[in-house]
Order: C-alpha cells, then structure tokens, then sequence
C-alpha cells in the first residue's frame, strides 16, 4: 500500500500557504530563503514522481515509468543544488518554514490519474516556468550569479518535466477516448484548489508543447 505521505524529516515546520510570507531575492539572508522555498518544492517534486510510479505505475507502459524515475533523478540534483548554494551562503534547508501545499495537491489526486496529470505537472510545475525567470533576474540583479545559474539548470529541466506531463496526460485520454483539452479543465476545474495567475509563460509552455487554448481560459476566468 502506498502511504498516504512520504517520510519527512523533523525541519522545516510545515505552514498553511497562506500563513507563508513572499519570497524574493533581496541579497543575503532573505536569498537564502528564496532558495529555501524552491528546495522545499523540489523535494516535493521527487516524492510526487515516485508517488506517481507507485500509485499509477500499473497503468503505463515502461517508457511511462522510465520517464517519471527520470523526472524524479532530476529533481533530486535540482534539491542537491539548492542545498549546496544555500551552504554557501550560510543556510541550510530547515532553516526557514515551509508550506505543505504541494502535498495536499497530490492526495486530491491520489485516485486519478489524469487528475494528477493536470494538476501536478500541467499546473504546479508550469505555474513555475511562469515565475522562474523573474526569480532569475531578481538573483542577477543582485550580482548572486552563482544562485542565478541554479535557477537556470532547473528552469530548463522543468520545462521537461512539463512537457512528460503533457506526453502522458494526452496517452492517458487517448486511452480513455477522452478529448485532452477538455479533460485537462475538467480535472483541474474540480481538483485545483486555486486559481490560475497570469500572466503565462507562453514560450517556454509552448516548448513544452503545453498550448494556450487548455489553460487561458481558466487563467481569465
């Protein structure tokens, strides 16, 4: 039986997200714990790609598989990264609390996997290739070339990551004879919690093969 929550150390403390302050780069301490907040999404991000392989993997092929044990190896050197950046500048992770959203996200889903499709990839992880890039800048403008360089390498990987979402969100509708675009507002109309907030990345969403006609909608809305 996959448990309904991966082992977690005892740091940081876990907050409702609207109990977490904004982070931004600003030098410093208040960098660090920008970093902070992106390494607490990325070991999030390798537990839900597991969760994935553990919970659905009985339902894709093993190119599937293969590709979601690939995802989750990135997103570990994404982690590792970020905790040797923060070392350097004088942190740690469990420095700072951290909010316990992105798991909440997947026991919403833990029955269905087009809804974890469209949500985790199609919408956590797209949501960062929207902000990623002004956190990049942020760090360069404040001469942290070495913290914009992380941010670089894992920018690049998730728009990847989105685009292995995508791949298997519309393998999965095929198999069930389901229009893809509709199915994905479908899913994250009942399963997200939230709102869409542009504006988009539409570049680099459009890399991931990730079109404007699924999610505009639901972001003017």
């Amino acid at each position: 039986m996959v448990p309904d929550r991966p082992a977690r150390p005892t740091r940081p403390e876990l907050r409702f997200p609207r109990d977490m302050p904004r982070r931004r780069a600003a030098g410093g301490r208040k960098s660090v714990a920008l970093l902070h907040a992106i390494a607490h999404i990325e070991l999030n991000a390798i537990d839900l790609a597991w969760d994935l392989i553990a919970r659905f993997g009985d339902l894709l092929p093993d190119s599937g598989i293969d590709d979601w044990v690939e995802v989750a190896d990135q997103e570990a050197l994404h982690f590792d990264l970020l905790s040797a950046r923060m070392e350097a500048l004088g942190g740690a992770y469990g420095d700072f609390p951290a909010h316990d959203g992105l798991w909440q996200a997947a026991q919403a889903t833990a029955g269905d996997l087009l809804a974890r499709l469209a949500v985790v990839p199609l919408v956590l992880e797209a949501r960062g290739l929207d902000v990623t890039p002004g956190m990049i800048d942020g760090f360069r403008r404040h001469d942290d070339l070495a913290s914009a360089a992380v941010l670089e390498r894992i920018y690049q990987d998730e728009i990847g990551h989105v685009a292995t979402g995508m791949c298997w969100f519309r393998w999965a509708c095929a198999a069930q004879n389901l229009d893809p675009e509709e199915t994905w507002q479908a899913r994250v109309a009942t399963y997200f919690k939230g709102s869409l907030k542009p504006p988009f990345n539409i570049v680099a969403r459009d890399q991931a093969g990730f079109p404007p006609t699924f999610y505009e909608a639901l972001g003017a809305a």
